[in-house]
């Protein structure tokens, strides 16, 4: 990573020349091209599946999409003559519109089952030539506009279907947007620094601008999924932020700790670089998971959410050292440049997170306890979990198209909106018997006509229409409409009373056989498929998520608890879903419309957003705690330090991600909502309850037994390194011999443009030697870093420590953090002088005698001697 970050700083302007013909060459291939997403939803082998394409065979004219115009007056009925003229001249003009097919009213011949028992309410049906995603939305537009010239004092008429649903639509971008500026204001407050809050939105905007591009191009050669681009954008921005803000963040912690701005970049690239790296790589490897359930709809999806994020590490690793290389030392703020510039050097942990990791270490069973009780009852809802299907009876009340809805479902029953289809095939069976043979299927039809009769009669039934078979036909087909509507458990039974008693009775003894389909069965068809698949699904992405951590950190309780700890955050997520999606808890507070079951493919999506993003946090903190482990071997250290120093940015990087994944509540998509609201909560929880608590306690209470690996497994796996390399205290080794003293090494000549690694720290110094430049330290671990504590072991914050040469030259200044760590840069190798002073307890100095590998000096500072 070092290597890369080095590069990238050298070739910035090239770096950002790349960057930029990847945005704008692909946004203007895209445009010139365009978008032809598509929702595949079919289910290979499902009865829906078959009867889809039974109907698709037989009649070829309803291929295209269906809309309704509903109207209802206040006085009289819809056959008043000045509503059925207002209304007939409607109709004429929505039917000269470009692509539209037919208009089916209820004033012509057959009409009269458009109009409610009461009179009051009537319908008709608007049949697109091209499916809805291949519709010109002016044409869309027009249509609606045609229909709502028509509303008159008494008179309601609104619209619902597919293609009007597109037209009422939020802007697009709306939900980016906002979380864009919300995540601005979140990044502002954290760093102070109007650019460094810039460098994260930059990233990934570049990521996910260049991402959104590519699947315009991807649509025109393979099947995506409308929801594709708008999950896509989701992940991106919110991972894309946050890892730029990893890495930002330790970029800064280098300048204060007096560090160049490009050694600073490449500091934080070859350790939180790392870190994003293999962050993102547990994000796609979960994301990949979705190909297993082998469906064309979660393919789509998953290349899209993959794509975005492969993006955003790129950018991450290669755009962002080239926009720090331009920013230099303006990522701090004008008050820490000048505090840097008068010799204030400072690697401070926030106070507040050091306390608080105290108070853990001292009450881990406790708080763990409560943690646990706090995240069960959030997952008790998950148990009443029902998958299914959002329709726009679930669109807030505002919106045309629920207003049509609750129209015709007062009008005509609920089960209006969504009509089973029963799809027979009626050929008959050549040499079955003489009926089969030379009536053309005869005795099938005749037992199609009785199964509708038998299917009128049954509980839960509105009524039966038959289409008309045309001559010679070979498939008859009859709309069942339910009495209740298309989200309704007693509807999903009437399914299932279909197809496992009432239509095998009616198969018995002839070669008719029928399938049960329509849009509603279709969607329970894909909630059971996905229900059974999800036990694999699940054990995929936990099995492959928890062996990269073992390869990471050659521990067996690291992964073992990452794995549950993901679990657990799941079942609370979802049942924060089902309290507020499905129960319609606060629903109406957050305008999200009307309760009903979870859109049945959001567990697959969800869930391995939900183990990439825990596994995000978990690497964060657990490669800080395993990074101290190998130099200490004290768990206790390990956890403090860990939690100390990355509690801020987890904390800051989930309330970015909190406020992006809650934007695209106001997407107007109810994928996009749930998925949003669902995981803006998941992140909630991960970051404050299980990283900040049930995590850190249980590593409290298992101590050393946190870093057991057995030997022969150590030897079987591969390595996959998160910390950069550490030449001084390997895993499972002891401190390495002392060095002997060695001359400063020469500076290294990959490094001859970069700038000097060390500031000078401005004012007084050992020695009467005047100050002058050195020899650059080298990037590869020559340094010298321990901890300061006073004469009862208690940490040191704010010391004040200078490496000096044995001519008295300062080299490098910091400040210990709040658990007392310090790391300051050498040259190179040789002999050296540390001194520490704090204002409290007075000064010391050690000499120290170090090799081109890291050295560890703790120092104890006594009060001075009366």
């Amino acid at each position: 990573m070092a290597a890369l970050a080095k590069w990238c700083l050298r070739h910035r302007w090239a770096v950002l020349g790349l960057w930029l013909v990847a945005l704008f060459g692909t946004g203007a291939a895209g445009g010139a091209l365009g978008s032809d997403y598509a929702n595949n939803f079919s289910l290979p082998g499902t009865e829906s599946t078959r009867a889809q394409e039974s109907m698709r065979d037989a009649f070829p004219a309803l291929a295209g999409d269906t809309d309704t115009v509903v109207w209802r007056v206040t006085d009289g009925t819809v056959r008043d003559a000045e509503t059925r003229r207002r209304m007939t001249a409607a109709l004429a003009d929505i039917a000269d519109v470009d692509q539209v097919g037919t208009v089916a009213g209820p004033y012509g011949k057959g009409g009269a089952a458009r109009v409610s028992e009461d009179g009051r309410t009537a319908y008709a049906e608007v049949t697109f030539t091209e499916p809805v995603f291949e519709l010109d939305k002016a044409n869309v537009e027009s249509v609606v506009e045609r229909a709502e010239r028509a509303r008159a004092d008494g008179l309601q008429v609104e619209l619902g279907g597919q293609a009007v649903e597109q037209t009422q639509q939020p802007p697009s971008g709306l939900a980016e947007g906002v979380g864009i500026l919300a995540a601005a204001v979140v990044l502002l407050l954290a760093f102070g620094s109007f650019f460094a809050m810039l460098l994260p939105l930059l990233n990934a905007v570049f990521a996910v601008g260049t991402g959104m591009a590519g699947l315009l191009l991807l649509s025109n050669v393979m099947d995506l999924p409308e929801a594709a681009p708008l999950l896509g954008s989701l992940i991106g921005l919110g991972v894309g932020i946050d890892y730029a803000l990893f890495i930002v963040t330790r970029h800064r912690r280098g300048l204060k700790a007096g560090l160049a701005p490009d050694a600073a970049a490449v500091r934080a690239m070859d350790t939180s670089g790392r870190a994003v790296l293999f962050a993102g790589g547990t994000v796609c490897v979960a994301l990949l998971a979705m190909f297993t359930l082998r469906l064309d709809l979660l393919n789509g999806i998953a290349l899209a959410t993959v794509l975005t994020t492969v993006l955003s590490v790129l950018a991450a690793t290669t755009l962002l050292p080239a926009m720090l290389g331009f920013l230099g030392p303006r990522a701090l703020s004008r008050r820490e440049r000048r505090r840097l510039d008068a010799g204030d050097a400072d690697g401070r942990t926030s106070g507040l997170a050091l306390r608080w990791a105290g108070v853990l270490e001292r009450r881990p069973r406790a708080l763990a306890l409560v943690a646990v009780v706090v995240l069960a009852a959030l997952a008790v809802p998950a148990l009443s979990l029902r998958l299914g299907a959002n329709d726009q009876g679930n669109a807030p009340t505002s919106l045309t198209t629920r207003k049509a809805y609750d129209l015709l479902a007062d009008g005509f029953g609920p089960g209006v909106n969504g009509p089973l289809l029963l799809v027979g095939d009626v050929a008959g069976a050549s040499g079955a018997d003489g009926e089969g043979t030379g009536g053309g299927g005869e005795a099938e039809r005749r037992a199609f006509a009785r199964l509708t009769d038998r299917v009128a009669d049954m509980k839960g039934v509105a009524r039966v229409e038959s289409l008309p078979v045309p001559r010679g036909g070979k498939t008859a087909v009859a709309q069942v409409v339910p009495t209740t509507s298309p989200q309704s458990e007693a509807t999903d039974r009437l399914i299932d009373t279909l197809r496992e008693r009432t239509v095998p009775a009616a198969e018995r003894g002839s070669a008719l056989r029928v399938d049960v389909g329509g849009a509603t069965a279709g969607q329970k068809d894909f909630a059971s498929v996905i229900s059974g698949k999800l036990p694999l699904f699940v054990t995929v992405i936990v099995a492959l998520g928890a062996l990269l951590l073992l390869m990471a950190f050659r521990s067996l309780v690291v992964p073992l608890t990452a794995a549950l700890m993901n679990l657990i955050a799941a079942g609370a997520s979802f049942g924060l879903l089902v309290a507020v999606f499905q129960w319609g808890w606060g629903i109406d507070l957050l305008a999200l419309g009307k309760e009903g079951p979870i859109i049945s493919f959001l567990p697959v999506i969800m869930l391995p957003l939900l183990f990439g993003l825990s596994m995000d946090y978990q690497v964060f903190l657990v490669s800080r705690m395993h990074e101290e482990w190998t130099h200490t071997r004290d768990n206790g250290r390990a956890v403090r330090a860990g939690l100390a120093d990355t509690s801020r940015v987890i904390n800051s990087a989930a309330l970015i991600m909190i406020c992006v994944f809650a934007a695209f509540a106001l997407s107007g998509d109810p994928a996009g909502a749930m998925a949003g609201v669902g995981l803006a909560g998941a992140v909630a929880l991960d970051a404050f309850i299980l990283r900040t608590v049930l995590v850190p306690a249980l590593m409290f209470l298992l101590g050393r037994a946190n870093w057991w690996l057995p030997g022969w497994l150590d030897r079987g796996l591969p390595h996959l390194a998160v910390d950069p390399p550490d030449k001084d205290v390997r895993a499972g080794s002891g401190p390495q011999p002392s060095p002997s003293p060695e001359a400063p090494t020469e500076r290294d000549p990959d490094d001859a443009d970069d700038r000097e690694l060390v500031r000078a720290a401005p004012g007084t110094h050992t020695g009467a030697a005047p100050r002058r430049a050195l020899p650059r330290p080298r990037q590869d671990g020559t340094r010298v870093r321990g901890t300061v504590r006073d004469v009862d072991g208690a940490s040191v914050a704010g010391a004040q420590l200078t490496l000096v040469s044995a001519g008295g030259l300062q080299l490098a200044r910091t400040r210990s953090s709040a658990t007392g760590e310090y790391e300051l840069p050498a040259p190179g190798s040789g002999a050296y002088i540390v001194v520490v002073t704090t204002a409290a307890l007075g000064a010391t100095s050690r000499s120290v005698l170090i090799s081109d590998a890291p050295y560890r000096l703790d120092l104890q500072v006594a009060p001075p001697q009366e």
